[in-house]
């Protein structure tokens, strides 16, 4: 009998399609603020402190929404809160036309745009999709469909700059907006699913898969055995330490390099070169997620960045510090998608939701309060040197803490054939 099973798998479409939907949310929103920056600064006449106070409430409102968007997608589908949330970001950033000159107004529309870009393009929920399409495959599809973030970081803010310089801030919102209903949106409702069992497939493709053999609510513990669980804490640890660290560090890197004496056009180079190594980790790790046991490719690529912050701590402002820019890029691209391969490795996937929303809010937010830090630390000490050596004892932290964490629950057992399965003890009172 002749097999119809067609030659590609249909879970790579759904990286693809992930990777679009990602496309214009973070890049925008988070890549591309400094841009919209100064505009904003003009347009409402206020000081700066005021405007980066928009997008640090942009940060926390969708920080704190994330945890009650996963327990959405846990129980209605990734599918349904994707478009419905998706649908209301390109709306709400369509709706930058009406604002007005008054600074609540702003803050208004960063708020919105919080709830929305949480919980429609955002890490999340297409990483719910994407557990569920892979087992064996899940790093390697998880870091190609956060390609979509890393692509769109670099070309997002130069087609920003342009708009705003043709038609400003305003319009360039509205025109992003339209372009997310257009584009993204029809292209989810069309071909987007939640799990290979809506078109008659195994995950990874296999004709028999022991793990999918299972159905979806079977493969895993339950939000309340997670919740008990220590390992679910050490990780949230380790996801909080690292945000903070890369974050803190990548986010400064131009300012560090430009308070050395350096260029500015120098500057940019090691900006670019932490967006390169970004885009380079998120593959690589995904890759090596699949074949390596997950605690270690996370040492290997936080280990880096944890160099990158020690050669930067000294003082260097040569081609040693462009080469730590880039060792802090590698954190950076494999953070997303080792915290949601090791929360389905060590938790299954019927929860996975809403662990994945905990632990990526807990994230977002070290992520802003490492920001945060280094500019305190900047401004007491007049030098970055406290605040990166506090950066680089954070990352020392999470790398034992990393070191630590035993065998997955619900492992990839034909990639792992050297890593032993075992259950994982849950608190009788679970």
């Amino acid at each position: 009998m002749i097999s119809k099973r067609p030659r590609i798998f249909y879970g790579w479409l759904i990286v693809f399609v992930s990777a679009i939907g990602l496309f214009l949310g973070p890049p925008l929103m988070i890549f591309s603020f400094s841009v919209f920056f100064k505009s904003l600064v003009v347009d409402f006449h206020a000081s700066r402190a005021a405007v980066s106070f928009a997008f640090s409430l942009f940060n926390t409102v969708g920080a704190l929404l994330i945890p009650c968007i996963g327990m959405l997608i846990d129980r209605f589908g990734a599918k349904r809160v994707i478009l419905l949330f998706t649908l209301l970001y390109g709306l709400g950033l369509c709706s930058a036309l009406w604002v007005g000159s008054a600074l609540w107004q702003l803050y208004l529309l960063f708020a919105m745009l919080g709830v929305a870009m949480a919980s429609g393009p955002s890490p999340v929920p297409y990483g719910v999709v994407i557990a569920h399409w892979f087992n064996r495959h899940r790093g390697l599809a998880l870091g190609l469909s956060m390609m979509g973030i890393g692509v769109g970081s670099v070309v997002v803010p130069i087609l920003t700059q342009r708009l705003i310089a043709g038609f400003g801030w305003r319009a360039a919102f509205a025109i992003f907006g339209g372009a997310v209903v257009l584009v993204p949106l029809p292209v989810l409702a069309a071909l987007l699913q939640n799990d290979p069992g809506q078109r008659g497939l195994q995950a990874d493709g296999d004709e028999k898969s022991p793990v999918s053999q299972l159905q979806p609510q079977e493969q895993g513990l339950t939000w309340h055995e997670i919740w008990h669980s220590p390992e679910f804490w050490t990780l949230i640890c380790i996801f909080s330490l690292a945000g903070a660290s890369v974050h803190g560090a990548a986010l400064h890197m131009s300012a560090i390099f430009t308070d050395r004496g350096v260029s500015a056009e120098r500057a940019a180079v090691a900006t670019s070169l932490v967006g390169i190594a970004v885009m380079l980790g998120r593959v690589t790790s995904g890759y090596l997620l699949d074949r390596l046991f997950a605690p270690r490719v996370a040492i290997l690529f936080y280990g880096a960045t944890a160099l990158g912050i020690a050669i930067l701590c000294v003082g260097t402002s040569g081609p040693f510090a462009l080469v730590a820019s880039f060792l802090v890029g590698l954190g950076m691209g494999a953070e997303v998608e080792s915290m949601a391969y090791m929360i389905t490795r060590y938790f299954g996937l019927s929860a996975f939701g809403t662990a994945y929303g905990h632990a990526f809010g807990a994230f977002m937010l070290s992520g802003a309060a490492g920001v945060f830090l280094m500019g305190a630390g900047y401004d007491r000490f007049h030098s970055y040197a406290v605040p990166l050596a506090g950066l680089g004892g954070a990352m020392v932290l999470a790398l034992v803490l990393l070191a630590r964490l035993g065998p997955y629950r619900y492992g990839a057992e034909a990639n792992l054939p050297h890593q032993p399965i075992e259950p994982m003890e849950v608190p009788s009172g679970a």
